[in-house]
């Protein structure tokens, strides 16, 4: 292989990495959609599917052990399905990657929030972009309801254009 080869497939190898490492770190308002069969039917019989990178680990791990209570409801679950809820949330968490994620900015490793709209990042997001006004839209009701304004939320996509 030539000099010029070598040099062009450096920086072509260069380029895909540092493409792989923008996205994968979250540079977009992307996530891959939920795939686990359980999680989609057990949280999303109650809410909307949140992809378990949104809480580091620790968030994850209180809110499975806290379900009999879970916001002010008995969301209990039988042993199996909480195993897997929670093996599906703990290997996808913002913290479980080498990568880390925008949801884990601002958290010191030993926070646990239990609300998304908890998170220094969620709080810094919608508090530049969102008026004070639009959580008392009736069709919004709630911080929690993404879909109000994310229309592809339930498929990962958190783009608000």
């Amino acid at each position: 292989m030539s000099i010029i080869s070598r040099t062009a497939f450096a920086g072509a190898a260069i380029s895909l990495l540092i493409g792989g490492v923008a996205h994968a770190s979250g540079a977009s308002s992307r996530y891959n959609p939920v795939q686990d069969q359980t999680t989609i039917n057990e949280c999303g019989a109650c809410h909307m599917v949140f992809h378990p990178q949104m809480l580091p680990a620790k968030s994850w791990d209180k809110i499975m052990d806290g379900l009999a209570n879970h916001f002010g409801e008995d969301a209990s679950l039988d042993e199996k399905n909480v195993m897997q809820l929670k093996k599906y949330h703990m290997e996808n968490a913002a913290d479980s990657k080498w990568w880390g994620g925008k949801f884990m900015r601002g958290l010191s490793k030993s926070s646990a929030p239990l609300r998304i709209t908890e998170t220094p990042y969620w709080v810094r997001e919608h508090n530049e972009e969102v008026p004070a006004r639009a959580w008392k839209d009736p069709k919004v009701k709630s911080k929690a309801n993404c879909v109000a304004c994310h229309s592809r939320a339930n498929k990962g996509d958190y783009d608000d254009d």
